[in-house]
């Protein structure tokens, strides 16, 4: 077996977390991916993986090699794709999995103006809050909300960034008064996330220190969906402490005002995570850089949101 080739079965391994995981996304039986890594390791004098009836890991030599097998594979398809006409046209279904309802308001027209440059793609976009497996569920790339990733071996690239908002209605700010400290959205009707649990608290940042301040904050309204609960803060049922894409539209157009905005705490990344694999990297690349064009200097929400 080629050299590239027993490395790509590597690092399919690596990634899928298992040898007969690799061997279905390859088509393949997992005695042959088997055999293609214990002659890696053969030919290299070294153990890459440590295996168990339960599970597998990387050595330290292994994560070295296989952040290297990375690289090269990557080099390896960049100089393809110089002479590849499906480079230049990418073309095949694209899958992607993005969150309910950001993708709702933000992903729509972008993936339409997408397929219009590259025609020759499909897409299949399947929306759903949960993070998924990408590897094991078939998608070529997946959008992520995250302050930070949990350590994988996906390949991650920020397509932009938001923060969180907390903001009310003015008519319930009239009706309840505007908290000027977090402490006081104990006495305020919050708006929150069931994904969350019932149990919640709501997490700032101390303008002076820049240490956290959690408040445990309660309400009437409980909802697994974003938008239900910026209507529900617009409508004027209490507070909503939610993402700046959820709600600028409704603060540029007065039907919410941000509050507690020397409170805010960092503002997180939007993320685009795909497998290292060679073979679709052509048509997620095209449309990962396409995003990040789009979101990552100024994106639109904070555009609507402006100064809040």
């Amino acid at each position: 077996m080629d050299r590239l080739t027993a490395m790509e079965m590597f690092v399919r391994v690596v990634v899928a977390k298992s040898f007969s995981g690799a061997a279905r996304q390859l088509g393949v039986s997992k005695s042959v991916v088997s055999k293609a890594v214990a002659e890696l390791e053969d030919r290299l004098g070294a153990q890459l993986l440590n295996r168990t009836t339960r599970q597998m890991s990387l050595t330290e030599v292994g994560q070295a090699y296989y952040e290297r097998c990375v690289s090269i594979l990557e080099q390896v398809e960049d100089t393809e794709q110089v002479v590849s006409s499906g480079a230049r046209c990418p073309r095949g279904l694209l899958r992607v999995s993005a969150p309910v309802t950001f993708s709702v308001m933000n992903l729509g027209w972008p993936l339409s103006d997408f397929m219009e440059q590259y025609p020759e793609v499909s897409l299949e976009l399947t929306l759903n809050d949960r993070v998924v497996d990408i590897v094991e569920e078939g998608f070529d790339l997946a959008i992520r909300i995250s302050r930070r990733l949990k350590d994988s071996n996906l390949i991650a690239v920020k397509l932009g960034s938001a923060r969180t908002i907390t903001c009310a209605s003015p008519e319930y700010l009239k009706r309840h008064g505007e908290p000027r400290h977090p402490r006081d959205l104990l006495q305020h009707h919050c708006l929150r996330y069931s994904n969350l649990g019932p149990a919640q608290e709501w997490t700032f940042r101390d303008p002076e220190n820049g240490e956290p301040i959690q408040i445990a904050v309660s309400g009437r309204i409980i909802a697994n969906n974003g938008e239900v609960l910026r209507a529900a803060a617009v409508k004027g049922d209490g507070i909503i402490a939610g993402p700046s894409f959820l709600a600028a539209e409704d603060i540029r157009q007065g039907r919410l005002v941000p509050i507690l905005k020397e409170y805010a705490g960092p503002p997180f990344g939007i993320y685009a995570v795909y497998p290292p694999n060679r073979h679709v990297s052509a048509k997620v690349r095209r449309l990962v850089d396409f995003l990040k064009g789009l979101w990552g200097e100024s994106p639109p929400w904070e555009k609507a949101c402006g100064a809040c």
